[in-house]
């Protein structure tokens, strides 16, 4: 089986009987390497302390007091976030299901960053043995934030921190630790180049194509697929679909904030003028293969999903909303 995706720390990780991701003592340590709780030489004794102690047992209790305690402002605030997340991870028998509680209550102070983290991780384990580099790129949009352009008919997807030249500081400490370089060029993902991207999956320099008709969106579909039949442990079909115009939104899900927007306007009848139109990356139909669990009300009725760009053409996914948008029953994670 070959492998991608090593800086979000799955190999870390045990499995579950049900095939979940159970917290390990050294995917926490992973957090305490962040350079936001990394003590700096001038840090007080009292953050220094609790960051050794966290290393011998990241499960140890911290208190509110030691928290307070430290002298910097934002080195207070950033161990209040850790140490919350970490109790919420720990708190569940999976990453799965302190996933799927966040996405029921929301997330309140989580950290986006966080977010993106546990999302990464718990896709790579709903794609384990996927060897499509197609739905693994198409993937990453998953967690990261893609910048779209419009060139010769095409639209081309790169992943907007590779492109803005940030990778010097890369996400995850786990690509400083694997020796990963910092700096890459973006190469667009076709057929010959294809098996280079298990090589590079950690560095996010491929671009895909995601022109309607073409390969990136149906890899995309099968990305989805696999995310919801995971997390939910509900089987569909997504397609994508050609053409936006005359479609019925009975039931759709916007995948993101301006799609849910392009939605909302549809749904209510308005016409939308082509600016707004080419905003639109894909449409998909969405189809329960046991029909039974979805809502009475909307049972027979065809989902549709929708992704979108800004205005400024970023492409900014919420892969929660395909958990939490469905018409059906409840939201359970796998365990």
């Amino acid at each position: 089986m070959k492998e991608f995706w090593l800086s979000c720390g799955h190999h870390l990780l045990d499995r579950s009987e049900g095939g979940g991701l159970i917290a390990s003592d050294e995917f926490l340590k992973v957090y305490l390497a962040r350079p936001e709780l990394a003590p700096p030489p001038e840090a007080c004794v009292v953050e220094r302390t609790l960051h050794a102690a966290l290393l011998e047992d990241p499960r140890r209790a911290v208190s509110a007091g030691e928290i307070a305690a430290i002298a910097d402002a934002d080195a207070r605030e950033n161990w209040q976030l850790m140490v919350a997340f970490r109790d919420h991870l720990v708190r569940h028998k999976t990453l799965e299901a302190a996933y799927a509680e966040l996405m029921r209550r929301g997330p309140g102070t989580t950290p986006p960053l966080f977010l993106n983290q546990l999302i990464h991780v718990i896709l790579r384990n709903a794609l384990d043995g996927c060897e499509d580099p197609y739905v693994l790129r198409a993937a990453e949009i998953f967690f990261r934030p893609q910048r779209a352009t419009l060139h010769d008919g095409m639209l081309m997807a790169a992943d907007e921190e590779t492109i803005a030249g940030v990778g010097a500081a890369p996400v995850s400490p786990l690509v400083s630790m694997l020796g990963l370089p910092a700096e890459s060029e973006i190469d667009v993902l076709v057929e010959e180049n294809a098996e280079s991207y298990w090589q590079r999956s950690d560095l996010f320099d491929m671009a895909i194509d995601l022109t309607a008709g073409r390969r990136g969106l149906a890899a995309l579909g099968q990305a989805m697929t696999r995310w919801v039949s995971h997390v939910l442990g509900v089987e569909v079909e997504i397609e994508p679909l050609t053409a936006v115009r005359d479609v019925n939104l009975a039931w759709y899900v916007g995948l993101d904030a301006d799609a849910t927007n392009l939605g909302d306007r549809l749904w209510k009848g308005e016409e939308l003028d082509e600016a707004a139109l080419s905003r639109i990356v894909g449409l998909f139909r969405l189809s329960f293969r046991d029909p039974s669990i979805v809502n009475e009300k909307v049972r027979g009725e065809p989902i549709f999903l929708i992704l979108a760009m800004t205005g400024d053409k970023l492409i900014r996914m919420k892969p929660q909303n395909l958990l939490t948008g469905l018409p059906i029953r409840h939201l359970e994670a796998v365990s």
